[in-house]
């Protein structure tokens, strides 16, 4: 397997945490790390420009990397040009990361009725013009970008933004095999991850989509050619994937198949975490709510026992919860399946007129920023 270079940093094995809202904050990342020895890399929350060059005070929490963060790694969403690059040029003068990844992803609406997410590539001079501007400012930072094949099945982008990329100095790019119009339904194109890297082989291109499995990431990279994989959805509620890919990609062991001991034991630090990261124990059983459907999948738990662990409010009530279940329960068949969101959209919700020009963002504004980050 070979090394995956992203600007000065070598990611080993080739293995990138997606950024999912409202998931991958620090309590989840440094679970994730824990997990892989510290292998990999690790992507915040999304960012959004506007709301970081206006030092928001939740963004500012959101971009807290814990010292054993390294690389630090920050996905900035933005619209504006100017906006992102500010955006930039604030995280390499401040020392606030090592990594900088472009959103061009994000299927859901509040974002591509602005002319965001997964529905800016369409327009390709405004594409140019943002990594241009993230690029120019980033200094020695590196700047990456992942993106989806394009708004529809009739409005593929994702050959055009590879290149554009790859002119405009970009490090790395990274390819959801789904177009926005999918959301998360249906099988992922990988054949798709396969003709990016064909078209720009100067640059590292990682795959996204249906990684279930370390066996999945490891058949992905032979299939298609690529560079690395990026692991969203499959880690929901296993942090411990990590683990498995690392031992997949070096060769050193088998994948984990955790008992319920285990896993309870893991959604306790998970919950203990948030609730040292949100300063407040309540909060963070409250937020770790979201989780428990994806740690508990395929237990033989019950409905009302779901329905009470899913409304703790402290961790001796959820510890208490969980010490009343079989911990002796093993690993579920088919748990390692898919989990998270499967469905899809009807159609992409667009600014009036997007689809009239590829190329005419006169439309697009700094008004289109969103005003807050995390999703």
């Amino acid at each position: 397997m070979t090394l995956l270079q992203i600007g000065p940093h070598t990611v080993q094995p080739p293995v990138v945490l997606a950024p999912m809202a409202g998931i991958t904050n620090a309590p989840f990342r440094t679970l994730c790390r824990e997990f892989s020895g510290g292998k990999g890399l690790f992507v915040s929350e999304m960012i959004t420009t506007r709301a970081l060059v206006e030092r928001n005070e939740k963004t500012m929490q959101l971009i807290h990397f814990d010292a054993t963060e390294k690389p630090r790694s920050i996905q900035l969403y933005g619209v504006d040009p100017d906006t992102v690059g500010k955006a930039v040029r604030m995280i390499a003068d401040e020392d606030l990361a090592d990594h900088i990844d472009l959103n061009f992803g994000c299927p859901v609406p509040k974002v591509t009725r602005k002319g965001g997410g997964s529905a800016l590539p369409y327009k390709r001079n405004l594409l140019r013009a943002i990594l241009r501007e993230a690029v120019a400012n980033a200094g020695a930072l590196p700047v990456t970008m992942k993106m989806r094949k394009g708004i529809d099945d009739g409005h593929l982008t994702y050959l055009d933004a590879g290149r554009i990329a790859a002119e405009e100095g970009v490090s790395a790019i990274a390819l959801h095999g789904r177009t926005a119009a999918q959301h998360y339904s249906g099988t992922a194109d990988w054949d798709a991850i396969a003709r990016l890297k064909e078209h720009v082989p100067e640059l590292p291109v990682l795959g996204n989509g249906d990684i279930w499995s370390a066996d999945d990431a490891v058949r992905m990279m032979r299939e298609t050619g690529c560079d690395g994989v990026v692991v969203g959805r499959g880690c929901l509620g296993r942090p411990w994937l990590f683990g498995d890919l690392v031992a997949a990609f070096e060769g050193t062991g088998t994948a984990a198949q955790p008992t319920f001991k285990e896993v309870a034991a893991v959604m306790l630090r998970h919950a203990t975490l948030l609730g040292e990261w949100l300063g407040d124990e309540a909060r963070g059983v409250i937020d770790f709510r979201k989780h428990v459907a994806w740690y508990t999948k395929g237990f033989s738990i019950g409905s009302e026992m779901r329905r009470n662990l899913a409304i703790t409010s402290s961790l001796d009530q959820l510890d208490g919860l969980l010490s009343e279940l079989d911990l002796d329960q093993p690993w579920p068949v088919g748990a390692d399946g898919p989990r998270g969101r499967t469905s899809g959209r009807d159609r992409v919700v667009l600014p009036d007129g997007w689809l009239d020009d590829p190329y005419d963002c006169a439309g697009v504004s700094a008004d289109a920023e969103l005003d807050t980050s995390g999703g």
